[in-house]
């Protein structure tokens, strides 16, 4: 087994454990390897060791990676905050976006979505514990917010993602109360299944609270060069 693989399987345990730990079904959490800033060939020996799905951050990095990795089967997910400026690319280039906190945003990329490829699908971030810090739409605009994206065309509007402040676990309860709640208000209900939730750190809090995906990036790839 190659250290990818290792490393792959050893989170894999992790989730299962909690699932079990809180009588949930291990197929409900998806695995999203975060592999911004590792290289493409970093991926392909991931993938090799069965890891389809990926999350990229930034748009140019993740441009070049898909050139270099055209022939494996990848699905794209773009986890960074979603600048106007970038709608076009990103919704030509990926199968899910979620840093979606504006109507505009959503808007841009039914439009620029092309014909020929499956509808985008999107995952509204939410600023869950109002952190200064971080991007996200505030928790009450979050209703409307759904009732108007679950009805254009080209978008398959999943869920919520959120990022918490480091150990306050308690916002993952408060996102899967919310999200619980606006569901009813979607156009599509059946597509409302994504909840984006935990990482390395706290991945086994946020399955206890009904994460249905966790981004991991460390515990997979390692420590990060920023250099």
């Amino acid at each position: 087994m190659t250290d990818f693989a290792l490393k792959r399987q050893q989170i894999l345990s992790k989730i299962e454990a909690a699932c079990k730990k809180n009588a949930r079904k291990f197929e409900e959490v998806q695995l999203l390897a975060v592999s911004k800033t590792h290289t493409a060939d970093v991926l392909r020996q991931m993938h090799t060791a069965g890891q389809h799905s990926f999350g990229e951050n930034y748009l140019q990095e993740a441009l070049a990676k898909q050139e270099q990795l055209q022939d494996l089967s990848i699905e794209w997910h773009f986890i960074g905050h979603v600048q106007r400026n970038k709608t076009k690319p990103l919704a030509a280039h990926f199968d899910w976006i979620h840093g979606v906190d504006r109507l505009i945003i959503a808007e841009r990329l039914s439009s620029q979505r092309p014909d020929d490829l499956s509808p985008l699908n999107l995952c509204i971030q939410v600023n869950i514990d109002g952190q200064d810090s971080k991007d996200g739409c505030a928790p009450e605009d979050v209703s409307e917010l759904v009732q108007q994206i679950s009805q254009l065309p080209n978008i398959c509007l999943r869920g919520l993602m959120v990022i918490p402040k480091p150990d306050n676990t308690a916002a993952f309860t408060a996102a899967k109360t919310l999200f619980d709640q606006v569901k009813v208000q979607h156009a599509h209900p059946e597509h409302w299944n994504t909840l984006s939730m935990g990482m390395s750190s706290d991945l086994e809090e946020a399955i206890a609270a009904g994460s249905t995906l966790v981004r991991i990036g460390t515990a997979l790839f390692g420590a990060r060069d920023y250099s």
